[in-house]
């Protein structure tokens, strides 16, 4: 029988094509690395992982989904800068087109007023909004989805209470094929599995709560952990880091070099709850937001657990990370490869004052850049974009927040002071352009 290359190289492509979509929809579910026994929580004869704090268990209804919404972090993503809380109308700029979130205020007509229980658990465990909208998973419904009834319930409660506010979403601006809503019914038939939390009878009762407030609640994975080729995140490498609006989510396993493994446990605690771990660094951008909206309301027994859980992730070297350097540098000189007479020169005018010269901030802990991850990220993109829109963080500690300065510096100068910030208190200096700051300018 004469053999026809063409086909024969086609039907290996199809056949190699197929192995693919199978290895990525096949991969880990966000929990799999754990092993042992899961049992539902019907099942479940140990402390129940679920719901508010210990503390607030007495507390009422609306009064635990206050605290249920602020551990599912929902009104930073619903609520637009300088908006009404929980309106929405935040964009999210995406590599296919620009996203908006929705008002989850009760206004009937363009919130979720008119939503019975079973709507609201939907749009939280399927992502199925208004008039049988599938929703995109900007929301996280991937993640919520191992979010209890009761607990979903108990925020939709909440939601309740809150002053309506009529609010249209702006209009979402996606590529083709990406503006096909349709489509979302196959997505999250591949990649939602619509199933509620498990708890693992091999595991303490602590690791479990942890798993429900990083996994169900905090949706921490949606950040730090990469995508793969359909956008849904790949748990093989799970909380290995990725990049999301602008922003470098950076590594939290256990990798000593690259993610939290040198971390304290007290170290892990002080940046989830406060934004600010000594000799770490403070969190900015997303993550700022995350601490002041969400993480910082939490009960000590919580966040803690969360650390315990946190700890458990196997450790994944992310590469092109550095072992952060932890010693300040010679304050009297500033030496190759530091000398970057540009770079210096903005430094001088615009940062000197708070971060000093030897990268111990002479001011106030949280401006010290020693020990940073994102000073010792070669890549410097968390560095420009603090630059160019301040720390982005809304706590008590304002007085001390980092401003912006994107509308004062060029994109060049920003490139040049990022360059000379990581070459000067991190491993490595970077080499950013002002093409790429320009860039994340837009996603900021």
């Amino acid at each position: 029988m004469k053999k026809h290359p063409v086909l024969w190289a086609f039907a290996t492509i199809i056949a190699l094509s197929i192995i693919i979509v199978v290895y990525i929809v096949l991969g880990p579910s966000a929990l799999g690395f754990a092993g042992g026994k899961t049992v539902a929580l019907a099942a479940y004869h140990g402390e129940d992982p679920t719901g508010a704090a210990p503390e607030l268990k007495a507390a009422s209804l609306v009064e635990r989904g206050e605290y249920l919404a602020r551990a599912a972090d929902c009104a930073v993503c619903h609520t637009a800068p300088d908006g009404t809380a929980f309106a929405g109308g935040r964009a999210f700029v995406l590599p296919f087109g620009t996203l908006y979130s929705t008002n989850i205020t009760p206004d009937a007509e363009t919130g979720i007023g008119n939503y019975s229980d079973a709507n609201f658990l939907d749009a939280v465990h399927k992502g199925i909004g208004r008039d049988n909208t599938k929703l995109y998973p900007a929301m996280p419904y991937p993640s919520y989805t191992y979010m209890s009834d009761t607990d979903a319930l108990a925020i939709k409660a909440y939601l309740f209470t809150l002053r309506p506010v009529h609010a249209p979403a702006p209009k979402n601006s996606l590529a083709f094929p990406f503006n096909q809503r349709s489509l979302m019914r196959v997505w999250s038939a591949l990649f939602n599995s619509d199933r509620r939390f498990e708890p693992n009878l091999d595991r303490s009762p602590e690791w479990n709560r942890g798993a429900y407030l990083v996994e169900a609640m905090g949706h921490c994975g949606e950040c730090h952990t990469p995508r793969n080729l359909f956008f849904a995140l790949n748990n093989r490498e799970k909380f290995g880091g990725a990049v999301q609006a602008g922003w470098r989510a950076y590594n939290i396993t256990a990798d000593r070099a690259s993610g939290v493994g040198a971390w304290s446990d007290a170290d892990l605690a002080n940046y989830l709850s406060a934004g600010h771990a000594e000799g770490r660094g403070s969190a900015s951008g997303p993550m700022g937001e995350a601490v002041d909206e969400s993480l910082k309301y939490l009960k000590a027994s919580d966040i803690s657990a969360m650390v315990t859980y946190l700890r458990s992730v196997p450790a994944l070297t992310t590469s092109d990370l550095p072992e952060p350097k932890l010693t300040p540098a010679v304050t009297a000189q500033v030496t190759a490869p530091e000398a970057n007479p540009h770079g210096k020169a903005v430094y001088e005018g615009a940062c000197a004052g708070c971060h000093g010269w030897s990268g111990v901030s002479p001011v106030i802990p949280f401006a010290t850049l020693i020990g940073t991850r994102s000073v010792n990220d070669p890549t410097a993109t968390n560095v420009a974009q603090v630059i160019i829109g301040g720390g982005h963080r809304h706590s008590p500690v304002d007085a001390n927040n980092m401003p912006a300065f994107g509308a004062a510096y060029s994109d060049d100068e920003i490139a040049a002071v990022a360059n000379f910030v990581t070459a000067r208190y991190g491993v490595k200096g970077s080499d950013l352009t002002a093409a790429r700051v320009a860039a994340l300018r837009a996603e900021n």
